[in-house]
């Protein structure tokens, strides 16, 4: 990870947790010790958004798992930029790979949802990754690179500093296969010199690009020295206390 870079860890509690589950995670995070040199934010549950950003410490920030396009509407189910930001929360997720490949959002959809909710002042971490068919037909880089495409055309020049990139090779997400390190550097790497090609240098520089894919407190440390992997975006993991070794794996 570069300097200039912060090192950022995603906590996606995805469709898990209760009120008392989560008062024990945010006993566990409150108790620390956490890096204060890590950016931390935890995806939340949207019905537990505002009881989350109410209990836990003001540094650790919260995220909505997904969002709409639009403020508001005749959109039955959804949530808008607009109702996370009214109770508090300045984070959202978007385009993880179980929206795209469990609910069947397209890049484009994808991009238009990122768009509007940066407009609407939130802080997004959009996510890209390539299935196990498309890593072993050799098209990687095709695919992370087109979905890429579709979310950097949305992304207003002045507001990349809220975006923070999440590269998760699908093929590794809850199945305990890890990208090793190796694996992981070379696709991040090729991401960063995409985004010097296809938007600038000083962004490229300057993004923050995390992995995410079965990261555990035993390989999170092994993926954090590498150059381009800053930070890692953690499912399963996030929920047991072990997930401080992950938040701290910068040290």
């Amino acid at each position: 990870m570069a300097p200039e870079r912060k090192f950022f860890v995603g906590g996606n509690w995805k469709m898990n947790g209760n009120k008392k589950e989560i008062d024990g995670i945010i006993a566990f995070l409150t108790a620390g010790p956490l890096d204060p040199n890590t950016e931390l934010v935890c995806g939340v549950p949207s019905c537990y958004l505002e009881y989350c950003r109410q209990k836990l410490p003001a540094a650790i920030g919260v995220a909505a798992q997904n969002c709409y396009k639009v403020a508001k509407g005749a959109f039955t189910g959804e949530i808008s930029p607009a109702m996370i930001k009214d109770v508090g929360v300045e984070w959202v997720i978007l385009g993880h790979s179980e929206r795209r490949n469990v609910f069947g959002e397209s890049d484009a959809l994808i991009a238009e949802k990122v768009g509007h909710a940066l407009s609407e002042g939130l802080k997004v971490i959009p996510c890209i990754g390539e299935k196990l068919e498309e890593r072993e037909s050799g098209k990687t880089e095709e695919v992370v690179f087109t979905q890429m495409k579709a979310i950097v055309e949305k992304i207003p020049s002045d507001k990349w500093e809220n975006v923070v990139i999440a590269y998760e090779p699908v093929w590794a997400i809850g199945t305990g296969k890890t990208a090793s390190p190796q694996q992981a550097q070379e696709v991040h790497g090729k991401l960063r010199q995409w985004l010097t090609e296809n938007v600038n240098a000083e962004v490229a520089q300057k993004v923050r690009i995390i992995y995410g894919g079965s990261v555990t407190a035993e390989n999170c440390r092994e993926l954090a020295k590498e150059a381009d992997i800053d930070g890692s975006l953690v499912g399963g993991a996030s929920l047991k206390p072990d997930f401080i070794h992950i938040v701290n794996a910068s040290q």
